[in-house]
């Protein structure tokens, strides 16, 4: 993964234009632990928030103004919601910011490895309700994958695992991050889901 951010990628396109827009700025951290196989660690966003209440994402939040950069952002905001001490995360890189016209932030994802032997948990029921971790080789696997379909027509990658679904900024930031470190293996692009109706609240 680390060789893969040495040449930043290109912004990548997820069915628009994502050119970030200036607007407004948030960052992400995809945490990986420091192993053959890795596991990644998600979120999934309070029931009671306002915008995505329910919905697996990334730990992460809008940019305050006493934040160094965007790493410090992503750092600061894991801190929060799971209680990740950042003195046990090693930064491989970013990736592009990406705009996302649901909220008009521009989400850069911030990319790190750790040992994985803290316990991480949600600080706050009122951000986060749980915290999940997913082994590289799983979220990989052609089992999981489909299309998940929107009744908007919008269509992108997604993961299904077990009763939590992934689609979306997260979905489409996992398949890339899939894709640059050559961990992606064949699926079944043609095998469409509706997501649940649960996971779509705005």
């Amino acid at each position: 993964m680390e060789r893969a951010l040495v040449t930043p990628p290109p912004v990548r396109s997820i069915g628009m234009d994502r050119t970030p827009k200036g607007e407004r700025s948030a960052a992400v951290l995809m945490l990986l632990t420091d192993a053959p196989d890795p596991s990644l660690t998600f979120v999934t966003r309070a029931e009671t928030l306002r915008r995505h209440a329910g919905q697996i994402a990334l730990p992460g939040g809008r940019v305050d103004p006493g934040d160094v950069d965007r790493a410090d952002t992503a750092l600061r905001e894991a801190n929060e919601e799971i209680g990740l001490d950042r003195g046990q995360v090693r930064l491989l890189g970013e990736l592009p910011a990406l705009w996302v016209p649901a909220s008009r932030y521009d989400v850069t994802t911030v990319i790190a490895t750790w040992d994985g032997g803290q316990h991480l948990h949600a600080v706050d029921p009122a951000e986060t309700g749980a915290v999940h971790d997913y082994r590289i080789s799983q979220l990989a696997s052609a089992e999981v994958r489909v299309t998940g379909k929107h009744p908007s027509g919008f269509s992108g990658p997604a993961f299904i695992l077990g009763e939590q679904f992934i689609w979306g900024l997260t979905a489409h930031l996992v398949d890339w991050v899939l894709e640059l470190a050559g961990w992606d293996r064949p699926w079944d692009v043609g095998r469409e889901v509706a997501i649940p109706e649960r996971y779509m609240r705005d």
